[in-house]
């Protein structure tokens, strides 16, 4: 069995949003899981997750349970995205993961109209793979209590220990055994409050570690697995930017499916990985990257970290405390490692739509130009260099127009949203490249 090829329909997920599924003292308990359900376009996340772990309330988790029967059952026909409740579990209490087995029963049961729009379900507090078996197992008892197909309902589980990091490791050797139904496996989300718990974790400010081989870990036990990895949450819902600046490190890992915590967290976190929409030159300004800005087709460095002037040998380039005397073609070969491009997705298509013509013609690999003019404290210098492009750099560039291809034909309800950022002719080509 080939495991690293991805097992369900869904190639990517950019977003994991979830919802408390009761919440107390409100005459509506259900209130939250009801507009949560009505979403759509980009506020609309790939996967759903009402959750009934921590974010209700322990004795309101029966009734959270019934809510979710609720609201799917209307709501779910309609919705655009996929449905994964979150389920209690813990890998040391008996009696929760009894009580998981009773509101899978409960939820799943076929006469009360919900099951038949959900995916499948999240399992918290995973701790080793034997545990993740015993899981496994209860999906394997609903289904068959239910004449569902084996196999049919996806599990998602949360790495929130550093038994189910180490659990990861295991996968690959463990999923397609004739003893487990581990395929039905989907999403590895990283749970870094609770496992920074179970680590023992201590810092200074009380903030939550980076915990980058967390991450790390847990895109590379996807990869090879053929599962989705999916990053935790980051609370702090104000800050734009670093949720940005977080979801650019983690696709840098292959991790490009992040948690988010309010519809807006979702808008961003939808947008944010699809290819630019027009493409932009960045500068090292001394171990600081900054965005150039156009004007008139050149790039303008506008800030004080770089500075550039003309002396009767040359140029006097300074980044920083370093100062570099150079001649002009010095100068053009160190503003050509300093510079880099950000490729929009009408880019990325030129580019192998130029590739696919020339493998067509019987070559294997060809040179590509970037060029610039790059303008520094009023003097403009021209950079270009080549890159050659073979069929692995071709292969490479295909991760973001897959997952641009596999947003388009799985979410029609952002296509609107998605003609408004990009031309249709780009769109066509989009999703004829590759193909």
């Amino acid at each position: 069995m080939r495991i690293d090829k991805r097992l369900h329909d869904r190639k990517f997920v950019r977003t994991f949003f979830t919802t408390p599924t009761a919440v107390e003292g409100e005459d509506d308990s259900a209130k939250m899981l009801e507009k949560a359900a009505q979403l759509t376009g980009m506020q609309a996340p790939d996967v759903w997750v009402p959750d009934n772990e921590d974010a209700t309330a322990p004795n309101m988790r029966d009734e959270g349970a019934q809510n979710i029967i609720d609201v799917v059952s209307e709501y779910g026909e309609d919705y655009p995205g996929e449905i994964h409740p979150r389920i209690e579990w813990h890998r040391d209490s008996p009696e929760t993961r009894h009580q998981c087995l009773k509101h899978m029963l409960n939820i799943a049961d076929p006469d009360k109209g919900a099951i038949q729009h959900i995916d499948g379900f999240v399992i918290p507090e995973v701790g080793d793979l034997d545990d993740w078996k015993k899981a496994d197992e209860f999906f394997t008892i609903v289904e068959n209590e239910y004449g569902l197909e084996e196999g049919s309902l996806a599990m998602s589980v949360i790495i929130e220990s550093g038994a189910a990091e180490l659990g990861m490791g295991r996968l690959r050797d463990e999923m397609g055994k004739p003893s487990n139904n581990l395929q039905r496996l989907f999403m590895l989300v990283d749970g870094e409050v609770d496992y920074t718990k179970d680590m023992r974790a201590i810092t200074p400010t009380g903030e939550l570690p980076p915990w980058d081989e967390l991450r790390h870990n847990t895109s590379r036990a996807a990869s090879a697995a053929g599962l989705i990895a999916v990053d935790g949450p980051y609370d702090d819902i104000r800050d734009v930017e670093g949720y940005h600046e977080r979801m650019i490190d983690n696709r840098a890992k292959g991790q490009l499916g992040i948690w988010s915590l309010t519809p807006g967290q979702v808008v961003e976190a939808n947008k944010s990985p699809l290819p630019p929409v027009e493409g932009s030159w960045q500068i090292d300004a001394g171990g600081r990257v900054v965005d150039l800005v156009e004007e008139d087709g050149n790039h303008v460095y506008n800030g004080d970290r770089v500075s550039l002037e003309e002396t009767d040998d040359g140029y006097l380039l300074t980044v920083g405390a370093e100062e570099l005397t150079l001649d002009e073609d010095e100068l053009k070969e160190e503003l050509v490692n300093m510079a880099q491009y950000i490729p929009s997705l009408d880019d990325i298509v030129d580019s192998m739509e130029e590739f696919e013509a020339a493998k067509e013609a019987g070559k294997g690999a060809i040179a590509m130009e970037r060029a610039a003019t790059i303008v520094i404290d009023g003097i403009e210098v021209h950079i270009s260099s080549d890159r050659m492009w073979d069929e692995a750099t071709y292969q490479a560039m295909m991760a973001p127009i897959a997952l641009f291809q596999d947003v388009y034909e799985n979410r029609p309800d952002q296509h609107e949203d998605l003609a408004e950022l990009y031309s249709e002719d780009v769109l066509e080509r989009a999703m004829a490249v590759g193909n």
